[in-house]
């Protein structure tokens, strides 16, 4: 499915962690390799064009040595996202970070593991007001790791 995800990762003083993850490699679960931003604090993007190429990147992350983890920072934007989602290191694990005014909905889980997990869309509660009725549900119906 497509579905185009940037993810901006934004780290001080891990410029010896991000850079093997600046070049292609096939044992990966994920795919693609993430371009410098040219920060003086440190940040990296990638562009993502479909689902399956993205699976496993948060537990990738998480299992990097970084320098400083509690300043680590990644932002995820759906293309149907409001705005940039944010996950931060809470005891080893890449957690969202609830943003004000914003919430995660959910569409229906697929019948099948045939298709890849949705992320749901974070939205604004107006956004989700004006949704196809009947889409949005309150709670994830699909538990596989979706990043």
């Amino acid at each position: 499915m497509s579905r185009i995800a940037q993810v901006i990762v934004l780290a001080p003083y891990a410029d010896e962690v991000m850079e093997p993850l600046t070049r292609p490699d096939d044992a990966r679960s994920w795919q693609g390799c993430f371009e410098p931003l040219g920060l003086f604090a440190g940040g990296w993007v990638i562009e993502f064009y479909r689902m399956r190429p993205r699976s496993g990147l948060l537990r990738h992350l998480e299992s990097l040595a970084w320098p400083h983890p509690a300043s680590v920072q990644v932002l995820i934007h759906d293309e149907e996202d409001d705005c940039f989602g944010l996950w931060m290191m809470r005891e080893g694990v890449l957690t969202e970070v609830p943003l004000p005014g914003h919430k995660r909905y959910y569409g229906r889980a697929p019948a099948t593991d045939e298709f890849p997990p949705e992320p749901g869309l974070l939205w604004r509660p107006e956004t989700a007001e004006t949704a196809v009725p009947g889409w949005v549900f309150p709670t994830p119906q699909d538990h596989r790791p979706v990043w």
